[in-house]
């Protein structure tokens, strides 16, 4: 999978995907992550990407002519048009869904990151597909959800983790938190690890994993609760908890 980033800052982004499971993925061919300078785009003697906005205001904005000039270095010879996404506070809120739905979608994903006041209204309406928020909070750019999404999605592709079942195991990969995990040793300041995860049994461990994911869903995110068609078990569990307030 190829993921390109217009970005006025490259090194951020090469600093980030060169690094752990997004260096080795990388490494073994399974994703392409690549910054692309918005500033080798500008006709400006000094490479200048920003200028006051119109109407006047507080800060610069981004021009639109080296954001559509470097999304068009992109797609040249290409037969499709790369899915652009903008980073944006104003974009829909990004979440494992839209996770799995870029990775099922699409082969190659280009990321537009922000920076100053914003950028030029016509550069979005002419090359970005949708806008994507990471959440109710406002950054100086777009390279770090940028990146945050380039992790999010590159994980689920087969291979990147070395086991298809992590991700699958991940929290909110089937709507409810995940299982508190251990490992040795077996008693640590006098908390034991749960036996049933020392049985042997993959059964009753299975069985107990689901049940602590509901459980620790209720405590922490009981709003995800509300999107699931519970089973009269799970709803048993879930009661049983509330009566122990």
């Amino acid at each position: 999978m190829r993921f390109d980033i217009l970005t006025i800052f490259p090194e951020v982004i090469d600093f980030i995907s060169g690094s752990s499971i997004l260096g080795r993925a990388q490494n073994n061919g399974l994703i392409t992550v690549n910054p692309v300078n918005i500033r080798d785009f500008s006709k400006n003697t000094h490479h200048k990407v920003d200028d006051y906005p119109y109407g006047g205001g507080q800060g610069m904005v981004m021009t639109p002519e080296p954001i559509v000039n470097a999304y068009q270095h992109i797609s040249k010879g290409l037969h499709y048009k790369p899915f652009c996404i903008y980073l944006s506070p104003q974009g829909k809120v990004f979440n494992q869904s839209f996770a799995l739905e870029f990775m099922n979608k699409y082969d190659h994903l280009v990321f537009l990151c922000g920076h100053y006041e914003g950028i030029d209204e016509r550069a979005i309406e002419e090359i970005v597909d949708i806008e994507i928020s990471i959440g109710d909070f406002v950054l100086t750019g777009g390279e770090i959800p940028a990146m945050a999404m380039i992790d999010s999605i590159a994980r689920l592709i087969p291979g990147v983790l070395g086991s298809e079942i992590s991700s699958q195991e991940d929290s909110f990969s089937n709507g409810l938190l995940e299982y508190p995990q251990y490992t040795r040793p077996y008693e640590f300041h006098g908390k034991k690890v749960p036996d049933v995860l020392i049985s042997g049994h993959h059964a009753n461990i299975e069985k107990w994993r689901h049940q602590e994911s509901l459980i620790r869903t209720y405590r922490k995110r009981p709003d995800l609760l509300e999107r699931l068609n519970l089973t009269e078990d799970e709803l048993t569990i879930l009661r049983l908890q509330e009566n122990k307030k």
